[in-house]
Order: C-alpha cells, then sequence, then structure tokens
C-alpha cells in the first residue's frame, strides 16, 4: 500500500453530492474558509440540469501556488452520492483519502486497499441531534464540513466567519450552524487522528483578489461600458448574466433625485425577438446586448447578418456550452467560436473577444460597447460556463474615472449642416468605417432607416453588382481595421530557445499556465501565446510562422481556432497541432501536459518539420 498523501495548502478536495440536498451551500463555505486563512483556492461546480436527485460534484484546488485551474486528479473525496460510489472512489489518487457516511456498513469490497478510508456516522449524529427531516438533511452538510475542518486542520474561526458572512441578514441561523458545525468537528477530534497528511496552515497568498463569477463580472462590465437596454431569453449558463445585470443596474442606473430607472430591461419571447430588439435600440443610439448561449446563437442568426449587413452596434454575451442541439446544458466547452465568428448566411465576420477570467469579463465587457460602436457591427464576448458560472479568485476590477464612452463616427446636426452630402456607407478615412447618424438627428439630413438589402454608398437600393462588391469588400476593410482595435494577444517566452509554441485562449489559460511550468520542468520547453481576440492581430502569424510547429489547446472537438486559424491566416495545417478536450469538465494542467509531452518528445531530438525518414 502506498503511504498516505502529505501535503500542505496543495491538494484537491472533491465532493460527491446529490443536487438539491443543500450540499452547494456548505461546500461553498469550505472554499471560502480556506481563502480566510490566506490560501488561494480553484473552485468547479460541476452539476446537472434538473433542479433535484441527479449527481453534482464539486472541486475544490487548494493552491497556495495560486493555480487557478483544474490540475487533475482528487487528494480527498467526500462521497456523499451512493450513486456515483464506485466511480467516485476510483478517482481516488493512490495514497488519497475517502470521507463518507459511516452509519450504515459498508463491505470492504466497496474500498480500496490503497487508500485511507475515514467514516463519520453522519446521519446518526443528526438523528439523534434534530427531528425534522429537513433540518436533518441540511445540517448533516455543516456537520461534515465541521469533521473535516478536525481533519484538515483548518482554523475554526475562519469557518465561522464564513457562516456568519453567509447568513447575514438572518442572524438567528448562525448559532444553529455553528452548533452543527462543533458537532462534526468534536466528533472528528475525539473518534479519529486529526489532522491527516493534508493540512492547511494560514498564509498570505490571497492578497486584494477577489472571488466572483464571470456573469457576474460581465453584467458590471456592461454596466460600466454604458449599456442601458438589456434584451434576453433564458438559457443555461447565462440567465445569470442579465439578472446581474439587472441588480447592477438597480444600484447604479437610477436617477439619484426621482428614483426613475435609466435602463430597460426586456425578456423577450425568444432569442430571435431579444437580438432584433438589441438592434433596434441599438439603431436609435442606445448602447445596448443580449446574453446567450451556443442555441440561442443558432436562432439569432437572421439579425445578426442585418447588424452586420446593415451596419449596427451590437454586443452578445456568448456563454458557451456542451453542443450540439440541447447538448449538455451545464458542461462546458468553447464550441461556439465558429458559429459566432461566420453568424448568419452569406460572408459575414464578426469580432469576438476571449476573457481569460472574470476579471477580463469585466473588462472586455466595457469595452466591447466602444469597439461596437466604433466598428459599426456585433461585438461576441466569448465566455464559457467554467468562466460565467464558477467563482474565481482573480485581481480586482479596475477602472479609469477619466474614461469617456468611444461612439465612433457619430455625425451631429451640426456636423451634417456643415458637410456638402452624407453618404452612409461612404469610405471617407480609408478605414473601412463609414459615418453613421441617430434617426431625428437632423430634420432633413442623415439616416431616418435602414435595411439588409444591397445599396450603393449613399445607401440607395441597388442589385448592381458593382455597388455590391464594393459594399462587401469595404467591410472586410473594415475587419482589418479590428485587427488593431481589438486586445493584443499576449504572447510569452520559453526559459531556453524554443522550435515549438502554443496557443491557446478563454478558460484554458490557467491549466495551461501550470501544464507549461511542468513541461519546462521535463525538459520540453515552448514559446506560448494567448489569443484575446478575432480577427487575429498580425503578431499571431508572425508567432506561428517563428515556430516549426505550434500546438492549439481548446475545448471543443472540431479544433474551432484552429481551423479559423488556417481559414484566415492561410496556415499550412502541418504547423498547428490540436489539442482538444472537450467531455463538458473545465480541462486540467495534466490533460494539457500529458497530451503536449506524449508528442513533443521526439521534437526536443530533432525538429519535426525537418526530420528525415
Amino acid at each position: 500500500m502506498p503511504q498516505p498523501i502529505t501535503a500542505t495548502n496543495d491538494f484537491v478536495v472533491k465532493f460527491a453530492n446529490v443536487n438539491g440536498s443543500g450540499s452547494a451551500s456548505a461546500n461553498g463555505l469550505f472554499a471560502k474558509s480556506i481563502m480566510r486563512m490566506g490560501v488561494p483556492i480553484a473552485s468547479r461546480n460541476i452539476f446537472p440540469s434538473n433542479i433535484q436527485g441527479l449527481p453534482t460534484w464539486f472541486e475544490v484546488r487548494v493552491s497556495e501556488a495560486g493555480h487557478m485551474g483544474r490540475r487533475g486528479g482528487v487528494d480527498m473525496m467526500v462521497a456523499m452520492n451512493p450513486q456515483t460510489w464506485d466511480r467516485d472512489v476510483a478517482e481516488i489518487e493512490p495514497g488519497g483519502y475517502l470521507f463518507y457516511d459511516s452509519t450504515r456498513p459498508m463491505p470492504k469490497s466497496r474500498f480500496r486497499d490503497d487508500i485511507t478510508v475515514i467514516g463519520v456516522p453522519l446521519t446518526e449524529i443528526t438523528n439523534a441531534a434534530y427531528s425534522d427531516p429537513r433540518q436533518r438533511q441540511l445540517f448533516k452538510n455543516i456537520v461534515y464540513l465541521g469533521a473535516l475542518s478536525a481533519l484538515l486542520d483548518m482554523e475554526v474561526e475562519a469557518v465561522q466567519q464564513s457562516i456568519a458572512a453567509q447568513f447575514k441578514g438572518k442572524e438567528k441561523l448562525i448559532p444553529a450552524n455553528f452548533a452543527a458545525l462543533e458537532m462534526g468537528r468534536d466528533w472528528a477530534q475525539q473518534n479519529l487522528a486529526c489532522p491527516i497528511g493534508l493540512r492547511l496552515k494560514r498564509a498570505d497568498a490571497v492578497g486584494d483578489r477577489i472571488f466572483v463569477d464571470g456573469n457576474q463580472a460581465a453584467a458590471l462590465g456592461a454596466v460600466y461600458g454604458g449599456a442601458t437596454v438589456c434584451a434576453w431569453y433564458p438559457i443555461t449558463p447565462s440567465t445569470s448574466l442579465a439578472e446581474a445585470f439587472e441588480k447592477h443596474c438597480g444600484r447604479l442606473r437610477k436617477d439619484p433625485e426621482t428614483g426613475a430607472k435609466r435602463y430597460a430591461i426586456v425578456q423577450a419571447e425568444d432569442e430571435l425577438a431579444s437580438i432584433g430588439m438589441v438592434v433596434g435600440a441599438a439603431w436609435n443610439g442606445a448602447r445596448a446586448f443580449t446574453a446567450t448561449s451556443g442555441p440561442g446563437v443558432s436562432l439569432m442568426q437572421e439579425f445578426l447578418g442585418l447588424a452586420y449587413f446593415a451596419e449596427i452596434p451590437a454586443v452578445l454575451f456568448d456563454v458557451q456550452r456542451a453542443g450540439p442541439s440541447t447538448g449538455m446544458p451545464t458542461r462546458t466547452q468553447q464550441s461556439d467560436v465558429l458559429s459566432a465568428a461566420y453568424a448568419s448566411h452569406g460572408d459575414t465576420k464578426h469580432v469576438l473577444l476571449f476573457p481569460e477570467d472574470p476579471n477580463e469579463c469585466f473588462a472586455f465587457g466595457a469595452d466591447a460597447f466602444d469597439l461596437a460602436d466604433r466598428l459599426q457591427t456585433p461585438i461576441f464576448v466569448m465566455l464559457d460556463l467554467d468562466i460565467g458560472m464558477n467563482d474565481w479568485l482573480c485581481a480586482p476590477f479596475a477602472w479609469d474615472p477619466d474614461r469617456r464612452m468611444d461612439r465612433g463616427k457619430v455625425l451631429t446636426a451640426a456636423d451634417l449642416e456643415m458637410v456638402a452630402g452624407f453618404g452612409r456607407y461612404r469610405d471617407v478615412d480609408g478605414d473601412g468605417i463609414p459615418y453613421r447618424t441617430w434617426p431625428g438627428t437632423h430634420p432633413e439630413k442623415g439616416a431616418f432607416f435602414t435595411r439588409g438589402t444591397s445599396r450603393d454608398r449613399e445607401a440607395r437600393y441597388t442589385e448592381d453588382g458593382g455597388p455590391y462588391v464594393d459594399n462587401m469588400q469595404r467591410l472586410l476593410k473594415k475587419l482589418r481595421t479590428a485587427r488593431s482595435l481589438v486586445p493584443r494577444p499576449i504572447a510569452t517566452p520559453a526559459k531556453e530557445k524554443a522550435r515549438d509554441g502554443v496557443i491557446f485562449y478563454g478558460s484554458t489559460s490557467a491549466a495551461m499556465r501550470e501544464a507549461l511550468a511542468a513541461l519546462d520542468a521535463q525538459g520540453i520547453h515552448l514559446d506560448a501565446m494567448r489569443i484575446r481576440a478575432f480577427p487575429f492581430h498580425d503578431d499571431v502569424a508572425e508567432f506561428i510562422a517563428a515556430h516549426d510547429r505550434v500546438f492549439v489547446v481548446e475545448q471543443n472537438r472540431d479544433a474551432q481556432l484552429r481551423t479559423l486559424l488556417i481559414n484566415e491566416e492561410e496556415i499550412d495545417p502541418a504547423r498547428l497541432v490540436p489539442v482538444l478536450h472537450y467531455d463538458g469538465t473545465p480541462i486540467t494542467a495534466r490533460f494539457i501536459r500529458a497530451a503536449i509531452a506524449d508528442r513533443a518528445s521526439t521534437a526536443n531530438v530533432l525538429p519535426f518539420r525537418k526530420a528525415t525518414p
């Protein structure tokens, strides 16, 4: 039997529960209590798409070193769901720990010989203390939190502070939860060897970072970016973004004197209607957005084409999930890259932003509205469920109080009086971006309506091929202009000269950084580039050209970013090696390291593209 794992402030605890059992609250308290001890954590909630009864998991990565991605593997499993017992036990690392409710005896065959089994009679304890069935269920979660605090040497004061914060405004509930916490802690200290090999120790590694999910952050970014209109239709995992926007507007978008609302939020009858409302509001000068996911983007195609062709600003927050069709609504993927980039029929290309964490969700959420106005086109902010619905420890949001909205090329009534003639689709400045007006700006001049049919530079309807081609080429020129306006990719050179590189984006970033360090320790050196937007900055093509081959790490089956690179940058497909993870769970550092190491080992001996037969 292997020796029990010993680690301080560097391990993974996974909770296996039944959805609807009240465990989410206790598991969240566990994670927040560790942060109160100054130790960073990365938590992931893996939950079903029903309300109650199916399995749910909550994984807590404890990492004083600050790794925010999933590592892979489980050092301690808190197995509270009989339905998933076998798979949960199988996931534990050799030498790891199994914590379970030992009220009912289990045969030895249900355990493993290479792990430490820790049984606590949770049901027996709560049945003796409580008569109400619901109380028994809810307080059982707090009892196991108390037992874990003793086993892991967690400061009980940190847990009590978390409980007090959670029940702020409901102070009558605090003593009962304190009592349940002590019940579990006392039993563990009296009956078990505490602490075990996995231990927590107070540190000072959290700093000023905040703990927030990406949907909350993006919604606040929209408020700071000047959004006043949100039209949406509920869909997992984006619903909480629209709800958060309403909450933030309730605080920040009211007239201080009258209390009148300075915003409009409409729950439309479907996704097509919601994007239609956004386009209409934006045409009239409002900053408007919708929040959706892959199925919603599929339904919005017609209006997205109109916004692209009529050149109307709009912002879409696409919180990606596993598809196609209904797919896995509560699982994460980066599976809308192509459908968003080329949304609608005909030749369309849209701007995409790829935030890596809630901090960038806030920043890109605000920037998207400036870009939409500047470029007069839809902008997609491409979150995913992992970023959108999980709490992340990230840098605090920053905002320049002197920043002003960039409304782009909008002519005023005075401007229209000064120009000899207004042509809505003229390329006056050579950047592909025409000048526009808001309806009613001038009683006689400017634009009063728009259309999705072909037209000339003066916005006059025509079906002649020449003006149509002229307009379509100008739209391509505008996309080239966008390259210099969108967030630039971030390149990180290897510690030693590298022949190979790696490209990644979005929520993959946290696990990727840890994987790069592990690969470097193996002697596999890779230059890295995190892509933050499409269209791709010129730096991206230059990075690929500088390497024999480049791994492209993403969370979908069809290597969608790789396909976009090949199509848009005319890259030789042989130079781009896909590394794909798409089972619906967030990618892990171990997966990335193993996938790249398996293919890169020979490259350290002889350059891949120069190898002889």
